[in-house]
């Protein structure tokens, strides 16, 4: 969506942005870039937390906890006493939250890569809406890209779990598969990752300053 001169002068809220680098008549202007610029930011931010050692783990925002299978319901057996221990549940949640930082390194540059094709309509709405705005356009885009690609790389993370003991056992004793318990990390992690970009977007929109970007503070700073 590019913005006129002519078009930015009919909106005072905007017309502060005509004084930005870059943003002077002649050079055309793009809230898009803005969009696109906060997500890019955004989701920078959100990788380098996660894609640390326990960032899954330690996130309040992407944190993944094992199926409730695992952990409701009244032991019937020594087996499924086992399987539902707390010892075993700790384990777990340590193994598929490290599964999830392994789907987070092949999410990386599919997210980049998706943020710089962005398709936007309606950018002005996107500028003005919510404090996650622009990370639900993102994720409303993508669909099932991320859990498609990450289903592999969990997968072959989680093989610890996937003998033929525990993965029989695991679905006597709780009705959860291999497949089923990878298929849940997946979705969990692809969730854990919009929502820590969301995180993100939101601290910026609160306080775009902090970014030192001309553009961001020029765009929505004046919408504080």
């Amino acid at each position: 969506m590019h913005i006129s001169r002519r078009t930015l002068i009919g909106s005072t809220a905007l017309l502060p942005i005509l004084a930005l680098p870059g943003c002077a008549a002649g050079t055309g202007f793009s809230l898009v870039d803005a969009i696109r610029r906060l997500l890019s930011l955004s989701a920078q931010r959100a990788f380098a937390s996660l894609l640390v050692e326990n960032g899954f783990l330690d996130s309040q925002v992407a944190r993944i906890e094992v199926p409730a299978a695992l952990g409701g319901g009244t032991a019937t057996n020594i087996l499924s006493a086992i399987l539902t221990s707390g010892v075993f549940r700790q384990r777990l949640v340590r193994q598929v939250n490290r599964a999830a930082e392994r789907g987070a390194e092949i999410a990386a540059p599919m997210v980049a890569q998706a943020i710089q094709s962005l398709s936007v309509s309606d950018a002005l709405s996107v500028v003005r809406g919510g404090s996650s705005a622009a990370t639900d356009l993102l994720k409303g885009q993508m669909g099932t890209a991320l859990l498609t690609a990450m289903v592999p790389g969990i997968g072959d993370a989680l093989k610890l779990f996937d003998s033929a003991v525990v993965t029989e056992a695991l679905k006597s004793a709780t009705g959860i598969d291999f497949a089923g318990l990878r298929d849940d990390v997946t979705q969990k992690a692809s969730n854990g990752i919009y929502r820590a970009i969301a995180r993100e977007e939101a601290a910026i929109r609160a306080d775009p300053q902090s970014t030192n970007d001309a553009l961001l503070i020029g765009v929505f700073g004046l919408l504080k």
